[in-house]
Order: structure tokens, then C-alpha cells, then sequence
């Protein structure tokens, strides 16, 4: 079985509970973090395939960092 580009690779979007300053942006391998107003942080970057955002969520998971959402942003829809 194949797998679409889509798929395996792309732009995430993952939403944690509560506020991560920039000393946690080199454990988030360049990902973006950005607080925001309701006590949330988004983590926003392109990740790989699958088994790099199953990377991240298993640090968040290990730092005990409550998730609250994921999404796979599709970068082919949002340029045109």
C-alpha cells in the first residue's frame, strides 16, 4: 500500500494546555511556539511522516503536557 504525500508529510497544528516559553523550542526539533490568550500554546511546523509527529506527541506525553488538539493543516488548499 502507498501513501499520499499528504498523508505521511505536512503542517501541523498541535494545541497544548497552558503556556511554554522559548527555552522549549530546541526540544520541539523547530517547530513554532506560540502562547496565546486562553492559557493555551500552539506548536505549529512541518513535520515528516507519521513517526515524527508520533515524536513529538510522545514528548509531549513524556513532559506530562495535556494535549488538547491536533491538526494536519493542508497546505495545498490554504495557498490557493
Amino acid at each position: 500500500m502507498r501513501s499520499s504525500p499528504s498523508s505521511s508529510s505536512g503542517l501541523y497544528e498541535i494545541r497544548i494546555s497552558g503556556h511554554l516559553d522559548a527555552r522549549w523550542t530546541f526540544w520541539f526539533d523547530g517547530l513554532t511556539l506560540a502562547p496565546d490568550q486562553d492559557g493555551t500554546t500552539l506548536i505549529r511546523g512541518v513535520l515528516a511522516d507519521q513517526a515524527a509527529l508520533h515524536g513529538v506527541l510522545q514528548k509531549l506525553r513524556d513532559a506530562g503536557l495535556p494535549l488538547i488538539s491536533v491538526t494536519q493543516i493542508d497546505i495545498t488548499r490554504s495557498t490557493k
